[in-house]
C-alpha cells in the first residue's frame, strides 16, 4: 500500500548574506513526500499548486524524485522567503493559498497517512485533512488502519497566536499515531513546559511515538513506556532547511515496514530509530537547500 502525504509545496526563495538569491523547491510536506519517494517509497502528494512557471517546476521537481502528485494547477504558486542567518538558520515570510482539490483524493488503503505544516492549520484547505482523518480512522473492512503522522511544523506569523493554534493542534495530535516537532515548536506550544514535561504532555494527548528534534542537541525519542535521547551527527552545516523534514522521512519509512506496534517500541529501538533519523538530517544539512538524500547515499 502507498503512503499518502497531504500539504503545501510552494519555491522557497533563499537568501544568503552576501550572495544571490536562489529559487529551490519548497513547503514541509513537499519535503516529505519528496523524501520518501527519493527513498523508493511508494508515495501520493495532495498538494496546492499554481498553473505558472514555479508551479510546473515544483510538479517536476517531484515527479522526478518518484512522488505521485495528486493537484490541479490554477492560480499562483505560493512562496517563501527565506533569509539565512550566518550560522545557517532560516527566517521564513511567506505568500500563501491552500485549497487542494479534495475530489483528487480517494479512500484507497494507505499504510501511512502524514500531513502538517501550514496546511494543517490553513483555511480552507485544513478541512480536507479532517476529512481525510476521519476516512483514515474509519472501519476499512479488511484492510489495517494506516499508520497516522503530524508534523506541526509551526509558524506563528502564519497561524496566528498560541491561545488560536494549541486548540487545533491538540485536536489533530488527539487523532495520530506518530508526532514529530522541533524543539522550537514545543516551546511555542507549551512555554511553561520543560522538554521533560512537554514530551509527556504530547504523549498524554494520544500519540503512540513523539520525536522532538533539538537541533545541533540531538532529539528524543519516546513513547508512553520508553524514551531514547539521540545525538546529532557531526557535519559542516551548510543550512538548516529541510532538517526536521528528512527526520520525518526517516521516521516514516522505518515504522511504515516496522512489524512491531509502535507503542511497544523498547528504549533501544527507539534510540536505533533516532538515529537513523538523525544520520538522514545530517545528509541534508550538509548540502544546500533541502536536498535530502536518496537511497543510494544510505548504501555509501
Amino acid at each position: 500500500m502507498s503512503i499518502l502525504v497531504i500539504g503545501e509545496a510552494l519555491i522557497d526563495i533563499v537568501s544568503t548574506p552576501g550572495s544571490p538569491d536562489r529559487y529551490a523547491p519548497g513547503g514541509a510536506p513537499a519535503n516529505v513526500a519528496l523524501g520518501l519517494g527519493r527513498l523508493d517509497d511508494d508515495v501520493e502528494f495532495l498538494t496546492d499548486v499554481g498553473d505558472d512557471f514555479h508551479g510546473g517546476f515544483l510538479l517536476a521537481h517531484l515527479q522526478e524524485s518518484q512522488v505521485a502528485v495528486l493537484a490541479s494547477p490554477r492560480g499562483a504558486t505560493s512562496t517563501a522567503l527565506a533569509r539565512l542567518a550566518d550560522d545557517g538558520s532560516a527566517e521564513y515570510e511567506f505568500h500563501l493559498r491552500w485549497d487542494p482539490d479534495s475530489s483528487l483524493r480517494t479512500d484507497a488503503p494507505r499504510s501511512v497517512v502524514h500531513f502538517g505544516s501550514i496546511a494543517a492549520f490553513l483555511s480552507p484547505g485544513s478541512a480536507v485533512i479532517d476529512d481525510v482523518l476521519a476516512s483514515a480512522t474509519g472501519a476499512f473492512g479488511t484492510h489495517p488502519r494506516p499508520l497516522i503522522s503530524f508534523d506541526p511544523n509551526i509558524r506563528p506569523s502564519i497561524i496566528g497566536s498560541r491561545e488560536d493554534a494549541l486548540p487545533r493542534f491538540e485536536k489533530l495530535a488527539r487523532r495520530v499515531d506518530v508526532l514529530k516537532l522541533s524543539n522550537v515548536d514545543a516551546n511555542w506550544l507549551y512555554p511553561d513546559l520543560d522538554e521533560t514535561a512537554q514530551v509527556d504532555r504530547l504523549l498524554s494527548l494520544g500519540a503512540n511515538l513523539v520525536a522532538m528534534t533539538r537541533g545541533g542537541e540531538g532529539a528524543i525519542v519516546a513513547t508512553a513506556s520508553a524514551r531514547a535521547s539521540v545525538t546529532s551527527r557531526k557535519v559542516e552545516v551548510k543550512d538548516t532547511i529541510g532538517a526536521g523534514d528528512t527526520f520525518m522521512v526517516s521516521l516514516i519509512h522505518d515504522l511504515h515496514a516496522q512489524e512491531n506496534a509502535v507503542s511497544d517500541l523498547s528504549a533501544a529501538e527507539l534510540a536505533a530509530l533516532g538515529d537513523r533519523a538523525s544520520a538522514l538530517a545530517a545528509i541534508t544539512v550538509s548540502r544546500e537547500g533541502a536536498d535530502l538524500p536518496w537511497a543510494v547515499d544510505l548504501r555509501n
